[in-house]
């Protein structure tokens, strides 16, 4: 039997995520093939932009999902080419170093940006992210 989890329970693993990666972390947006996991290291992959979120970045869990608070917004990278769309996000604690979430980025994906173009020192703002813990 799949296990079943109250709305009560997924939401505290919800909320424990924000309290695990602390405040004001960093997002970052890449190209290329996303790494195996948020643990994997990165490989030839461009950083295209990247951003501090707020301190409170997370609104509180309901109904078993998760939404960004506040604005999000990001920088694209100078250099990083002009008119390129990325395609996985990873949020790393305010160490810059410590990846703690990756997933896709741009239309349709599991974070989405006001334009999936993103050219050089281009202000990206993230439209919508939302996260949803199964096992309902």
């Amino acid at each position: 039997m799949a296990l079943k989890l109250s709305t009560t329970v997924r939401n505290a693993q919800l909320d424990a995520l924000e309290t695990a990666i602390g405040t004001a972390p960093i997002l970052r947006v890449y190209n290329g093939t996303a790494p195996a996991s948020a643990g994997t290291a990165l490989s030839g992959n461009t950083l295209l932009a990247e951003g501090t979120l707020p301190s409170d970045w997370l609104s509180a869990a309901a109904s078993g999902a998760k939404s960004k608070a506040g604005t999000w917004t990001l920088t694209g990278q100078s250099g990083a080419g002009s008119g390129t769309a990325g395609t996985f996000y990873r949020i790393y604690a305010s160490d810059g170093t410590t990846c703690h979430v990756q997933g896709t980025f741009g239309a349709g994906a599991d974070m989405v940006p006001d334009n999936n173009n993103i050219a050089d020192t281009q202000t990206v703002t993230i439209s919508t992210y939302t996260i949803t813990r199964g096992n309902a």
